[in-house]
Formats: structure tokens, sequence, C-alpha cells
């Protein structure tokens, strides 16, 4: 295996090993974001690309792809397809840019530090709230899926707010840990458990007769799948929105390549993660739509009926969990480095360190279970994260990014990739603003929607979420 080189932002503490893995030495050196790392505190930098590699897949491939087939569905197999490429090229590229600005700006850990390069305190503020406040979502609608699964598994054993309070417990004691380093293997165990669980969804609903949602009749079903569909405009963004959501992992990438032992690997990461997820997300979609069309359940691990339900939901709780308790951590990370950065104890075992995260952690969890039972839609809170919060972190920012590291150098020799690239920047902010709002608007017709439909009965309930009764 090739050996990693050192970074040198850790060049004093660090030995290269055979195995290509660099290794801390019991010594102090100075990170530009954690500053004094030894070995009395926590080692902040101690992801290897491998482990990247896991918790950017578990980061993107979580709840977002459980509501891939139900979008391919409102928007017809062959638009959806194209849509959810579209925004996998347009978030790839996010994505990689982040990279090349930590490397630019070696004291950024979160877009929150971007945003105040680019436009001072305002910025700083705007986008690091907007961070904290999405992932909050985020964990909202992680609780709110580990309580589906539990329903399901246990054919709704207890009450439903019930699950979702033993869902915010579990998130804050496994978000409480406090380094990325530490959540290396437990993603891969998350990413392996989600992807059993959908995979077995996916052979399944490919050797049955019918979904199970197919009201049973005599003779024969085939699926009403249809390659282009006609939604209203309402419909449509929501879908895309909820296509959006799958790829919103990118503002984690700020503090996953902040962590890494060597950030030049983080590129090799993100290429390897992005193809596999479009891969999984291409083939999972396309099969489950395929063979159940219209009746394609959200989430998608109820489509192949109430056994293969209680098998998926048993398989996905492990990886639901471990999206949950990372994205309690990351905003709980971004406020406690704020808190304690420049002070001995954002490194330091000492008191303050373990009342300020355990706070920042809680804090979090608290509120992220108030919405996961303030809006118990699935489908509806996925979209509105999506569109709102998810296209605000993950396409003009980093377009905002390319600009104020490139804008001036161009301005004097204006050459074809200089221009093409400014472009390209400009239509990344036009379209990421246009989904962002329209989404919006379409994904919170659709929450009220529901609310009409239920009579407003499902926040705070006892009511099953999982239809298995």
């Amino acid at each position: 295996m090739k050996q990693e080189p050192e970074d040198p932002a850790l060049a004093q503490v660090t030995s290269t090993m055979g195995t290509g893995e660099i290794q801390p030495h019991p010594a102090t050196a100075h990170d530009d974001v954690f500053g004094s790392i030894s070995a009395d505190g926590p080692n902040y930098r101690d992801v290897g690309w491998l482990g990247t590699v896991a918790l950017m897949m578990k980061t993107q491939i979580g709840l977002g792809v459980l509501s891939i087939p139900s979008a391919f569905d409102t928007l017809g197999l062959i638009p959806g397809l194209i849509c959810m490429l579209a925004i996998a090229v347009i978030t790839t590229w996010s994505d990689y840019m982040i990279g090349v600005f930590k490397l630019n700006h070696r004291e950024v850990y979160s877009i929150a530090d971007a945003g105040g390069l680019m436009f001072g305190r305002i910025g700083r503020l705007f986008f690091g709230g907007t961070f904290v406040l999405y992932w909050i979502f985020v964990a909202g609608s992680g609780m709110l899926g580990i309580s589906i699964g539990l329903n399901a598994v246990s054919t709704h054993g207890a009450c439903t707010a019930i699950f979702v309070a033993v869902a915010a417990i579990i998130g804050f004691a496994f978000g409480s840990i406090r380094t990325l380093g530490k959540l290396g293997f437990p993603a891969w165990i998350g990413l392996s458990c989600i992807l059993t669980a959908i995979f077995t969804v996916t052979i399944a609903v490919g050797v049955q007769d019918r979904p199970s949602e197919v009201p049973h009749t005599p003779g024969p079903w085939s699926s009403d799948y249809k390659l282009v569909s006609n939604p209203s405009f309402t419909e449509a963004i929501t879908a895309v929105s909820s296509l959006i959501f799958a790829y919103c992992g990118t503002p984690a990438f700020f503090a996953i390549v902040s962590e890494m032992r060597d950030p030049r690997y983080y590129t090799r990461s993100l290429m390897i993660c992005q193809s596999g997820v479009t891969v999984i997300y291409t083939t999972i979609g396309t099969v489950v739509y395929y063979y159940c069309g219209s009746y394609v359940a959200s989430p998608a691990l109820g489509s192949a009926g109430p056994t293969v339900k209680k098998v998926a939901y048993g398989f996905a709780l492990p990886g639901l969990i471990v999206t949950t308790m990372l994205v309690i951590h990351l905003p709980a990370k971004i406020i406690f480095i704020r808190l304690l950065r420049g002070s001995r104890h954002l490194t330091s075992n000492t008191r303050t360190h373990w009342i300020t995260w355990l706070s920042c952690t809680f804090g979090i969890t608290m509120i992220a279970y108030v919405i996961a039972c303030a809006i118990p839609v699935f489908n509806g809170l996925v979209s509105l994260i999506g569109a709102l919060l998810g296209t605000l972190m993950s396409f003009q920012p980093m377009a905002c990014m390319w600009l104020y590291d490139y804008w001036t150098s161009g301005k004097s020799d204006k050459r074809v990739r200089w221009v093409l690239m400014v472009s390209w920047c400009v239509f990344v902010i036009g379209i990421g603003t246009f989904c962002m709002v329209a989404g919006t608007y379409g994904s919170v017709v659709g929450v009220v929607d529901s609310y009409r439909e239920t009579g407003g009965s499902g926040a705070w309930s006892c009511v099953d979420n999982s239809g298995s009764v």
C-alpha cells in the first residue's frame, strides 16, 4: 500500500508506519483549528482516508435514500434519474471545493469559518446558524426514522412518542463521542447495515408477486411505473428536494477533512464516496420503483410486505442510529469549538471541557427531539430539510468559495477556463437559490396538506407511524 505522506501540521507529533497510517506520537503539535494537540487530551486529527470514506458515505447514505423511489414515482423514472445525476454532479463539485478551500485556508473547520472569511462576522453567524439548524433537523428526521423502525420491528409495541424518546437518548449517548476518528468504525457498521436493509428490500420487490400496498385482486399484477410522469409544480419541486437531501452530506465534509490525518487524501476519499453513492442510489431507486410503481412506500423499506419490512428495519436500525449520532455530533462540535477555541480546555480533559461538550450534545438532542415529535411526516420533513437548508448548505457557498479564491487572479487575465468557471459558479448559485425557494414552498404545502389529512393528530402522538397496524 502506498505510504501516506505526513501533514505538515502534524509533522512534530507523527511517525509514518509501514501500514501507511500516520500514528500519533506522545508529543505536542499545533493545529490551525484545534490549537495544541497532545496525548493529554482527545486527538482531533485521527481520521485516515479509509475512515473518511466511511464517514462520508454514512453521512450521505441514510435517510435520503429511503425517499428516492417515491421521488421517482412523482417525477417519472427518466426525469427522476436525470435530476438525480445532475444533483450528483453539482454536489460532487461542491464537495471537491471544500477540500480545495481547506488546503488554501487551514484555519477553516466548518462552513461558518468559510462564511466568516468570505463575508465577515455576518457570514460567520449566518452560515454557522444555518449549519447547526440543518443538522438539528436531520437529527430530528433520524429520530423519526428510528421510531418508524422500532414500530415496524415490534409491530407498534409501544407509543411512538416513547420510541422517539428512546432514539433521542441513544443519539445523545453515542453522539457525545468526542472525535470523528472514533466514529469511523461505527460508521462502517452503520453503512453496512443500512445497505443490507436496502438491498434486502430491493431483491424482495423483484421476486415477490406484488408490493404489499397493492389491493389483493384475482389475477397477476403488473407494475404501473411511468417513464415520464406529469406532476404539478409543487409535487415536482418537492420530489427534487428529496433528491437533493439524499446528497446533502456536503456540509459535514468540512469537519471530516479538518479531522483527517492528511487532508491531501480528501479528494481520493471523495471520489470513492460519490461514485459508490450514485451507483447505489441509481440501482435502488430504479429497481424498487420499477417493481413497485405507484405503490412504493415511503420510507422505501416498507415496500416488500410486513415480514420483509421487519427484517429490513431490523438491519437498518443500527444504520439509522449511526446516522443520528453523527448528525448530533456535527452541530454540537461546531458550537463546542466556537465556545472553547483558543482555550486550553478545547483539547484537554478538564471539567470545563466535559461540561461544555455534553451541554452542546444535550442541547442539540433536545431540539431535534422536539422537531421529530412536531413534524411526524417522514416525506414532508425530508423534503423540507433538503429544500430550505440542504440546498443552501450544498450549492451556493461552494460557488462563493471558488469566486473568493480565484476572482482577483482572473480579472487581470481572463482565460477561457476562468470565464467558464465563473459562469458555472453563477449557475450553481442561481439553480441553488431557485431550488431553495421553490422547494421550500412545495414542502411547506405538502406538510400542511399532511396535517389537514390527519387532523393534526400526528404531533406528539402514540399513533403507529410505520403502517404496521
